[in-house]
Parts: structure tokens; C-alpha cells; sequence
């Protein structure tokens, strides 16, 4: 018969199984402390690019201080300042391809292709309007071309000049979206004084040209 110091102790994993959780939750204690930093850091740089007259001056410096983090924690998020506003302006930008998928026409679908793309040029240039900073922060030259929200842009104005029975529609997608460069709104509203309505008709008229080219 086995004495009492011949029972074994109970094991040491049991008393490591009950810490065992401590591991698990800091990895969404984590992931709670990025996003909050994240949500701070976009909502003090939207700020600060709609503030200053010259959006592509501002610095990674200048949004760290203004999002009250430090530069390091910035940088782990985003390469530059270009990047911050790239990601605001694709917030906004979402929500316009969402409307062009799912909402009624002339945005969304049902309507004639010069109908949806004189919609497409109106509530693009308001974004601008109301974006301007974002979109100058953000999409400086080729960078432009590169971001996905032009992919989805131009596959939309290719489809509707398909649809159109426009020729050549690869070559004019590229054409047809030229007039929503944040640059060149910039030079019209603000350096030719053309007010926002104007540039807004144009470009309505010159789509139902476009993709309606004999009258009714």
C-alpha cells in the first residue's frame, strides 16, 4: 500500500492551463488598440487635409501630431501622407460604387448608358467637391491609375460605352474619365473661377453626346 508522499502532486500544467487565456487575449486587445489608432489617425488627418491650401504639403509629422500618436505608430499603418488620404478618400469612394451597383438608376443600373454615365459624371464631381483635399492628397500623377478604385471606374465607363456601341471602347474609357482628374477640377473651379453647376453641365452634355450622338 503506497504512503501519502508516495501521491504524486497534482500537476504544475493544470495551474498553467488556468493562465493559459492570458495568451489569446492580448491578440484582440491588440487588434482593438490598432483600429482605434487607425480611426484617430483618419479622423484627425481629414481634418488636416481639408484645413491647409496646399493638401500635398502635409507631412507624416504633422498628422501624427495631430492625431495625438506617435510617428511609429503612424508609420505601421501607412507608408506616407499620400497613403492616409488615399484611405479616406476610398472610404467615400466606396460609397459611391455601392450606389452605382445597387441603387436606382440613372446611377445605378436600368437607365440608358449616356443616362448612367451623365449620373456617373455628376455624382463623381460631387464627391469632388466635397473631397477635394482627400483626392489632391491622394492621387498625385501615375499613382492615379494605379488604385483600385480607377480599375473600377474604368470598367464601368468601358461597360457603358460597350453598351453604347461606342467604337474602341479600351482606348476612350481612359479619355472619358480624363475630365474627373482631381487636378484638373481644381484648375477649373479654382484657378478659372468656373463655377461647380457649370462644370457639372458640360460634362452631362458631353456624355449624352457621347453615348447618344443622333438627337431625338
Amino acid at each position: 500500500m503506497s504512503n501519502g508522499a508516495e501521491n504524486p502532486a497534482p500537476p504544475v500544467v493544470l495551474r498553467g492551463d488556468l493562465q493559459a487565456p492570458t495568451g489569446p487575449v492580448a491578440a484582440p486587445r491588440q487588434r482593438a488598440d490598432a483600429l482605434r489608432n487607425r480611426a484617430q489617425i483618419l479622423s484627425a488627418a481629414e481634418a488636416l487635409f481639408t484645413a491647409t491650401p496646399h493638401p500635398r504639403g502635409v507631412t507624416m509629422e504633422q498628422i501624427a501630431k495631430a492625431a495625438g500618436v506617435g510617428r511609429a505608430t503612424l508609420y505601421r499603418s501607412f507608408p506616407d501622407p499620400s497613403a492616409v488620404a488615399m484611405a479616406l478618400l476610398d472610404e467615400h469612394e466606396k460609397r459611391l460604387q455601392g450606389q452605382m451597383i445597387y441603387g436606382p438608376p440613372p446611377l445605378g443600373p436600368g437607365a440608358p448608358p449616356g443616362e448612367r454615365l451623365a449620373a456617373f459624371y455628376m455624382a463623381y464631381l460631387d464627391l469632388l467637391r466635397r473631397h477635394l483635399p482627400l483626392a489632391l492628397g491622394a492621387e498625385t500623377g501615375p499613382a492615379r491609375y494605379e488604385t483600385g478604385a480607377y480599375g473600377f471606374w474604368r470598367l464601368h465607363v468601358r461597360t457603358l460605352l460597350t453598351a453604347g456601341g461606342v467604337q474602341d471602347p479600351d482606348a476612350l474609357a481612359d479619355i472619358a474619365l480624363g475630365p474627373l482628374a482631381p487636378e484638373l477640377y481644381h484648375h477649373q473651379l479654382k484657378t478659372l473661377g468656373i463655377p461647380h453647376e457649370r462644370i457639372v453641365q458640360a460634362l452631362v452634355l458631353s456624355a449624352r453626346r457621347l453615348l447618344n450622338p443622333t438627337p431625338p
